[in-house]
């Protein structure tokens, strides 16, 4: 039990510093694109580039941790991403930009998916199926912290000493979490020595990784593709703000209200699906949380209004997020975690790195609130798949927890 504690506190510390480098870009770029020359079009698949990447490198990142384990893999991909977020500060000290920015985004993608696939495999190898709920919960709530972290400090910072200074912050905070991986992190999914006979084209395509794969498509295209690209020029054109600060100061700190609901929600959510003993009533829950956000978002006419919404939708997302990889733990063998996970990041890298290409364009053409009216749409949806998905799988609309593999 200390062993496991010791193991995911670990990866939360190395995830959670990684994360700032993902999370500063956001506020900054959108706005420093303009003063750049950046188009919008330009600016939404730079955002994206990372998921575009990732969505390459997600299934062979699942099947490497299943053949050769989680350890290499997850502090090969904590460096990766330190070294591609000092890629932002190239881009504005020789340039050209667009090529620098698109450069660091694509390598740190490549990072990010060795990250994202050996954290939650992790959590599945050392976590009970009545546990694995708050283990989920934690890792993916703990290491997005960082997130909002890059978010705030990095909007903040950039306004008050300059946006150069925000991303060797940046720099550094990644690299630290490669250093704690190193010294902290096991082996924990094969034994020493060990490297399972895995073909590179065995790719997870079973029911359940396809069924949670679309909802996590459908999360993050709303959540990080639409919210996140858009809330800068979003505060610009309506001229709401906060603490004095213009649109990319604003911007991270509403960003950061969402993660932090999110993080909170993805502890809380997982630690009640594993004493519930059912992961779906939470699930739906949250969902449905979403819907009600997104609402609230399109109709927003004041500070206090968008931050409700913030709120919600955050809460939403992370109450989704972490009982979800819990109930993909649940319905896959432990042997093929690895490849589950990176079937379900395909699918939100699909979603996230689609979601600025569109919303940003699109905004300019039918506004904002439509945008938004159409994010608050599609949570509904992924509801009914989810459910339709788990009952062909399962038999019932609200499986238990002990469905899940025996450890």
């Amino acid at each position: 039990m200390k062993r496991r504690h010791v193991i995911i506190g670990s990866v939360v510390a190395s995830t959670f510093f990684v994360g700032f480098g993902g999370g500063v870009i956001f506020p900054i770029l959108p706005s420093l694109g303009l003063v750049l020359g950046i188009s919008p079009a330009l600016v939404g698949l730079i955002l994206s580039a990372n998921r575009f990447s990732r969505l390459v490198a997600n299934a062979p990142a699942g099947i490497l941790v299943d053949r050769i384990g989680t350890r290499k893999p997850f502090i090969a991909g904590l460096f990766i991403q330190g070294f591609a977020t000092f890629g932002y500060v190239i881009a504005l000290e020789v340039g050209p930009p667009e090529g620098w920015f698109l450069a660091a985004r694509v390598i740190w993608g490549l990072g990010s998916a060795l990250v994202f696939a050996t954290a939650y495999t992790i959590a599945a190898d050392v976590s009970p199926s009545d546990g694995r709920g708050t283990s989920m919960g934690i890792i993916r709530g703990g290491s997005i912290f960082g997130f909002p972290t890059g978010l705030v400090l990095g909007g903040i910072v950039s306004e008050l000493y300059g946006t150069i200074e925000a991303f060797v912050l940046a720099t550094a905070f990644a690299l630290a979490a490669g250093m704690i991986a190193y010294v902290t992190v096991p082996e924990t999914h094969v034994e020493p020595g060990e490297h399972r006979s895995i073909s590179p084209w065995d790719v997870d395509t079973s029911l359940p990784a396809l069924t949670i794969g679309t909802v996590n498509f459908v999360v993050l295209f709303v959540y990080i593709g639409a919210l996140f690209a858009t809330m800068p020029v979003f505060l610009a054109d309506t001229g709401m703000g906060v603490f004095g600060f213009d649109e990319q100061g604003s911007a991270g700190v509403f960003m950061a209200i969402t993660v932090v609901a999110a993080a909170v929600c993805m502890f809380f959510g997982g630690w009640v699906t594993d004493r519930h003993g059912s992961r779906m009533p939470t699930l739906l829950l949250s969902l449905g949380v979403t819907v009600v956000g997104f609402g609230m978002f399109a109709l927003a006419d004041s500070v206090i209004t968008l931050a409700i919404a913030c709120v919600l939708i955050g809460g939403g997302q992370g109450g989704t997020s972490g009982p979800m990889m819990a109930l993909l733990a649940d319905l896959v063998p432990n042997e093929r975690m690895g490849r589950a996970v990176g079937t379900n990041n395909v699918f939100g890298d699909i979603g996230g790195g689609l979601g600025p290409m569109v919303s940003l364009p699109l905004a300019e053409v039918v506004g904002f609130q439509a945008i938004y009216a159409v994010c608050a749409l599609a949570p509904a949806i992924a509801g009914v798949v989810l459910l339709i998905g788990v009952h062909r799988e399962t038999g019932a609309l609200l499986p238990t927890t002990a469905i899940g593999s025996v450890d």
